[in-house]
């Protein structure tokens, strides 16, 4: 079965988050090279603590876009 407009809408959106999670976290992780090489072990190690985080909730995400495509997940009608 087709997905309908709402739970296509709903699919690229989850997709396009996890993608976000994905670039950000590889941005920061270069960030953190740079403060690390400054010196700035602290502020770097603060980076990755925070970066650990993403690529469980980007695969929870892309989960949840596969559970729409699967139709197990389906967007209502808004009131």
């Amino acid at each position: 079965m087709p997905l309908t407009k709402p739970n296509q809408k709903l699919r690229h959106d989850l997709k396009e988050v996890a993608a976000l999670l994905k670039w950000s976290s590889v941005d920061l992780m270069k960030m953190a090279v740079r403060l690390s090489e400054a010196g700035l072990e602290s502020d770097a190690r603060e980076i990755l603590t925070i970066t650990s985080g993403f690529p469980g909730a980007e695969d929870k995400l892309s989960g949840y876009a596969e559970e729409v495509k699967s139709g197990r997940i389906v967007r209502g009608k808004s009131d």
